[in-house]
């Protein structure tokens, strides 16, 4: 072999060594960005949340006349639009004054925006799934109900390490 083809040989792997030291640089940064983003969506999640239930504990005080419209839909107490399953399991616990059981908060569903659950083939398992789910996000908390079964609740400020596993994919249906 000549030398020319050694040092040609040797040339591309330098480049080639650089080109995957920026791509990994570049995948490491959009990485981290990512991450950040995430843990950003969790907190306004849980800020919005707060805020959501604090204006529906208002409101459930002083009654709906106290909403505008406008505010009414975004706190889905107008009925107008379609909720999602998910939204429909958050704003019951939300809306609730104790922890319920998941069988509770089906039945909320049923009572406010029955077409949600109609739309499942098993709504009890469903809700269960949907309701660990928030456990896991860091916006709900699985207690023991009064009658020694599980039972969630809405928390406001989930600890540190629950609000630090967020994942991209999370439902907001």
């Amino acid at each position: 072999m000549d030398g020319s083809a050694e040092f040609r040989s040797s040339n591309s792997s330098v480049s080639t060594n650089t080109t995957d030291a920026s791509v990994q640089e570049v995948v490491r940064t959009a990485q981290d960005e990512l991450h950040s983003l995430i843990r950003q969506r969790a907190e306004i999640m849980k800020r919005i949340g707060t805020v959501k239930q604090t204006i529906v504990g208002l409101a459930n005080l002083f009654g709906d006349n106290v909403l505008s419209e406008d505010l009414q839909k975004m706190l889905d107490r107008k009925g107008q639009r379609q909720v999602g399953f998910t939204k429909a399991c958050r704003v019951v616990l939300m809306e609730a004054n104790r922890p319920l059981a998941a069988r509770e908060v089906c039945e909320h569903i049923q009572e406010r925006i029955a077409p949600v659950i109609e739309r499942h083939k098993d709504p009890l398992a469903s809700v269960t799934t949907v309701l660990n789910r928030l456990v896991e996000y860091g916006e709900a908390r699985a207690v023991v109900g009064v009658n020694g079964r599980r039972a969630w609740e809405w928390i406001s400020d989930p600890p540190a390490h629950l609000a630090s596993r967020a994942t991209a994919a999370r439902d907001f249906s």
